[in-house]
């Protein structure tokens, strides 16, 4: 229920009414604004509802979802996905972005699903309601990549690989959704609900998923067009956007995507040159010893790249692509094996329309990326970086042994 809230100021125009109709309805005045802040779950029919009869009763100037410009075109068109081009994404290096994506999707369908809900209905309903009572509709969420990037950015190395086994380890073969599972989505941000435990364990995760969106969700809602705006929110943004809206200050440090670390830069050329180093090294001390140390470098990458892909059932010749290509990569900080046998896999094993229509059903197991053409891609592209990554640790670790 919504309960009194003073600004900062304290000047009793920027207060809420203390009278309210409805649950989960914050009434604001801000800046000239009335502003209504709709606390939502996501997969929740009574929200729906709620949206809907609020809209409706208000006629707002404006009205706000909780969704950027690319997450409103994919609801609107919830099969576009169906016709990505998997050969373009890994071209365009975005291949991390659409898993991203279609593992979200498909947490948020499974979730809906246990309550026979359709998946961000109540965003929808906010759209329809907004077109029929003639309102300006406003995308007032940030865009999904750039929250993606700044988690990414933000994180150090280390961080980094705990994130991404704890991503690996929370799949599940026909995991069940618990009780739990389900509070945590009607509390209302299935970006936060889908990183579970792991945003627990990263609090930088935590502040750019929740904190960072709603600043910017603030911001949008304070500034949409009209003297009523009314917004269409997850629960677990309300409190935050609330307090938000009365504070004065610029989110454009929010909506720019960090730059890499140049510690990543500089390990990225430091390992081909101190790699190229030590096979030189090698060769001072001889030619059989050179020779040895090099031949040890290009089986041990070549071989491990090509394992990994193997192990992700790739095609014969999508291995044999690992095999050849990965000790090139390796010196190149710009190149990835995957990239070579990803594309290569693509081409030979083209996903079918079934398999594309099938991801959303398989992401969230184990057996999905092997039996799924479409998945199987992305475990080939993972794995033979990652193949090629400790070939050339350990290749590096024995010509450092045999030197020394």
């Amino acid at each position: 229920m919504a309960t009194d809230f003073e600004s900062p100021a304290g000047g009793a125009r920027d207060a809420l009414r203390p009278e309210e109709t409805e649950e989960n309805v914050s009434r604001l005045f801000c800046g000239g604004k009335e502003i209504l802040l709709i606390a939502t779950a996501h997969i929740s029919l009574q929200s729906v509802e709620l949206v809907k009869r609020v809209i409706e009763a208000e006629r707002p100037d404006s009205v706000c979802v909780e969704l950027d410009d690319d997450r409103i075109k994919n609801i609107q068109d919830p099969d576009a996905w169906k016709k990505t081009d998997i050969v373009k994404v890994i071209k365009a290096k975005k291949v991390g972005f659409l898993f991203a994506n279609l593992f979200l999707s498909s947490y948020q369908k499974k979730m809906a699903g246990k309550l026979g809900a359709r998946v961000g209905q109540e965003m929808i309903q906010g759209m329809e309601s907004a077109k029929a009572v003639g309102a300006t509709l406003v995308p007032a969420d940030r865009k999904i990549q750039t929250t993606f990037l700044r988690i990414w950015r933000k994180l150090g190395g280390l961080e980094k690989a705990k994130l991404l086994s704890g991503l690996l380890f929370s799949f599940g073969e026909d995991e069940e959704i618990t009780e739990d599972d389900l509070q945590e989505l009607l509390r209302g941000d299935v970006l936060e609900a889908a990183m579970g435990d792991i945003r627990k364990k990263f609090p930088k995760v935590g502040e750019v998923l929740i904190n960072e969106r709603d600043r910017c969700l603030a911001d949008k809602i304070k500034n949409a067009p009209g003297a009523k705006v009314v917004a269409v929110l997850g629960g677990a943004h309300v409190p935050g956007v609330r307090a938000e809206i009365f504070e004065d200050r610029s989110v454009e440090d929010l909506t720019a995507i960090p730059p890499a670390s140049p510690v990543g830069k500089v390990i990225g050329w430091l390992i081909p040159i101190l790699l190229v180093a030590l096979l030189a090294y090698g060769f001072t001390q001889g030619p059989s010893v050179g020779l040895q140390q090099l031949v040890t470098w290009l089986i041990l990458t070549s071989a491990l790249a090509a394992g990994f892909t193997a192990l992700s059932l790739g095609h014969p010749l999508t291995v044999l692509t690992s095999f050849v290509v990965a000790p090139f990569t390796v010196l190149h900080p710009f190149l990835a094996c995957g990239w070579f046998a990803g594309l290569v896999e693509a081409f030979i094993r083209k996903p079918s329309v079934a398999d594309i229509e099938n991801v959303p059903e398989v992401i969230l197991s184990f057996k999905g990326f092997f039996k799924n053409r479409f998945l199987r891609i992305i475990l080939i592209i993972a794995m033979a970086n990652i193949g090629a990554s400790i070939g050339t640790f350990v290749a590096g670790l024995d010509i450092i042994k045999s030197i020394f």
